[in-house]
């Protein structure tokens, strides 16, 4: 059965609308033990309760990005999200030294190394493995001597699952913003060359996953009405998202909102898609 992951960073996004003029680092440095704790030193909504709501509507994970300049999730959140998480956290990060000094030290389940630029407003494209392979080959050795699981963030490119081979990860997550950009463009046509070609694209990437022996995941920018035919791919494992999501819950709530995106991933993976 398909595992549908929760990247709950937006839920901060709003945190961070409310307190724009405070460090993002700063804001709910306070542990949960300790008496008089202010609610403007947590702020709201507290990504950590969206955790557990998003537990309760059925996430077999949750996922949040540490960014270097912590603009949504920040530290407190990423510590509290590790002692009080009952299904796997999955940590994304840039193979800085910091992140991975920060990952050997809480150990979630997951470390999934991203790309990262500072003016971008969400993850823009796949980690450039092939470029890098003797930092990825540190990194994930560092990671994968705390005891962690290590996934990269890649595009639906075999030279990119090769090299993920090489360096020693255990998951590739292909990147499905293009898929979704086409399936936007023509409405979801599954007639139209552009959309086949996408998904033809993600197809064979997973296949080479598979066969290199890594995890096949999947994400980025899948919503409600794009996410069936990828979660009907052979071999995938894992969906981790998130927008859609909380978009969705500002209407229904994070709970039903994750309910609902299961109940699709589950359809989809048990063949009875239309």
């Amino acid at each position: 059965m398909i595992q549908l992951g929760v990247n709950i960073d937006h839920v901060a996004t709003v945190r961070q609308a409310r307190y724009r003029g405070t460090d993002a680092a700063q804001i709910g440095a306070v542990e949960l033990s300790g008496p008089g704790i202010d609610p403007a030193d947590v702020g709201e909504p507290d990504p950590v309760r969206a955790a557990h709501e998003a537990e309760l509507g059925g996430a077999d994970g949750i996922t949040v990005h540490l960014r270097e300049d912590r603009r949504h999730i920040n530290d407190r959140d990423v510590r509290l999200l590790r002692r009080l998480v009952k299904v796997k956290l999955n940590l994304e990060m840039a193979a800085t030294d910091e992140m991975v000094g920060i990952a050997r030290e809480l150990r979630p389940h997951t470390a999934m190394l991203v790309p990262e630029g500072r003016e971008e407003v969400t993850t823009e494209g796949g980690l450039d493995v092939a470029g890098q392979i003797a930092r990825m080959k540190t990194v994930v050795a560092s990671l994968k001597d705390a005891g962690l699981i290590v996934s990269a963030f890649i595009d639906a490119e075999r030279e990119q699952v090769a090299a993920c081979a090489e360096a020693g990860f255990d998951v590739c997550e292909i990147h499905t913003g293009p898929w979704a950009e086409a399936f936007a463009a023509c409405g979801g046509d599954p007639r139209r060359r552009e959309l086949t070609a996408e998904l033809s694209r993600i197809t064979d990437a997973g296949a080479a996953v598979r066969d290199a022996g890594m995890r096949f995941n999947a994400g980025h920018a899948l919503n409600y009405h794009n996410v069936e035919p990828i979660a009907a791919l052979p071999g995938l494992e894992e969906l981790h998202i998130g927008h859609a999501i909380v978009s969705r819950a500002v209407y229904v709530g994070l709970r039903r909102a994750v309910a609902e995106m299961k109940a699709l991933i589950e359809r989809s993976g048990s063949g009875m898609m239309p």
